[in-house]
């Protein structure tokens, strides 16, 4: 294991280059980040919405796609009675992507009527985030 951190730092500090920004075979060249959120600590959620933000400052909006993924617990921060439901609100009105986790919904008996508006929905969180980070994206997990 301690032999391939060497070459994980060389493979992180290429990928940092202007010219590795995309997926191979992408056509544009935007910045994309999925962010998971699967605790109910409201610190988190803040963390990973705050995350959101700075990385649109940082970036630009316009050169940067960002989708939170909340599953398991953390899908109470999608819901109407969030504690952070207006930031979740602004971060979507400035187009960060949120989406519930329905295995989770479906578990929880949360039906999309129990979320903020605009919350898209996926099979299953997880595994949205293996698509993602298999489509090149970066991965965070505040």
């Amino acid at each position: 294991m301690l032999a391939s951190l060497p070459l994980f730092g060389v493979a992180a500090a290429a990928g940092a280059g202007e010219g590795m920004k995309t997926a191979p075979g992408r056509k544009d060249d935007k910045y994309r980040v999925v962010i998971q959120v699967s605790d109910d600590d409201p610190k988190t959620w803040n963390l990973a919405l705050n995350n959101a933000r700075n990385v649109q400052k940082d970036l630009g909006k316009e050169n940067v796609e960002i989708e939170i993924v909340a599953y398991g617990p953390g899908l109470a921060m999608l819901k109407m009675e969030s504690v952070v439901g207006n930031k979740v609100a602004e971060l979507r009105k400035s187009g960060v992507n949120m989406v519930a986790c329905q295995n989770t919904m479906d578990a929880q008996k949360v039906t999309s009527a129990d979320l903020l508006p605009d919350i898209g929905f996926v099979r299953a969180g997880v595994v949205e985030i293996m698509k993602r980070q298999r489509e090149g994206w970066a991965y965070i997990r505040p």
